[in-house]
């Protein structure tokens, strides 16, 4: 196990500039949503589209989804849509495998389990995550039992820990660990404590701290943060 800490100006920035190498090469990636996410997503699209790059042969998967539409408003897949893939403005898009919340739970988990065993449960080359003020990642919530998960891909979350309150869908801890380089990007005064317990020198894996659970167990962590997020470390 490898943990870069980096802090840098423009977090979102600099985690575009390392999914366009791995999409451009054909990779499965995986991708997050939330806010700080949304200026990955838009960098990356600005950059696919004015270097005229292909994209055609990676596949984007996605870490969580809320049981909700694909036209919701918080569904990941409708913030992906909205800023990378219609950023595109009609260069070849990436294969996007997204998870169907709508069928809630437990069916929405089973099926994109059964996705990523067809694909060959994929090694991932990049997957981006965030991290709660609570220190959860994916839709994988302090104290929840779906961190203890070590023979599923996915799991059904019917209660989430952080707003908005509606189940969710989430990657295990195994399969976000299956990646060459898992990629937290997390900015903001708000998260800075939860980056000390995390990542700091004293954090250790403790289900508490769900984005501790996850250094550990993959091969190669690197931690994108702002001055603020960095603050307490």
């Amino acid at each position: 196990m490898s943990l870069e800490i980096e802090t840098v100006e423009d977090p979102a920035r600099a985690s575009s500039a390392m999914l366009v190498g791995a999409l451009v090469g054909g990779a499965d990636v995986v991708l997050t949503g939330g806010s700080t996410p949304r200026q990955v997503y838009r960098h990356l699209a600005s950059a696919l589209r004015d270097m005229e790059l292909d994209s055609s042969e990676a596949r984007v998967w996605f870490s969580d989804e809320r049981c909700v539409p694909p036209d919701d408003d918080e569904s990941n897949f409708k913030l992906v849509n909205d800023t990378l893939l219609a950023g595109l403005d009609g260069r070849p898009q990436p294969d996007v495998r997204r998870i169907r919340g709508e069928l809630g739970p437990a069916e929405a988990a089973e099926a994109y389990e059964r996705e990523l065993v067809e694909a060959g449960e994929p090694r991932f080359e990049i997957v981006l995550l965030g991290m709660g003020p609570d220190t959860h990642i994916a839709s994988l919530f302090p104290g929840q039992e779906s961190l203890n998960e070590r023979s599923r891909l996915v799991v059904g979350v019917p209660e989430a820990g952080h707003e908005p309150y509606v189940p969710r869908v989430s990657l295990t801890l195994p399969a976000l660990a299956n990646s060459d380089r898992v990629v937290f990007l997390v900015t903001g005064e708000d998260k800075a404590e939860a980056v000390a317990r995390a990542f700091g020198p004293q954090a250790k894996p403790d289900p508490a701290v769900p984005a501790s659970m996850l250094v550990p167990l993959a091969d190669e962590v690197t931690v994108l943060l702002d001055p603020a997020a960095a603050a307490r470390l």
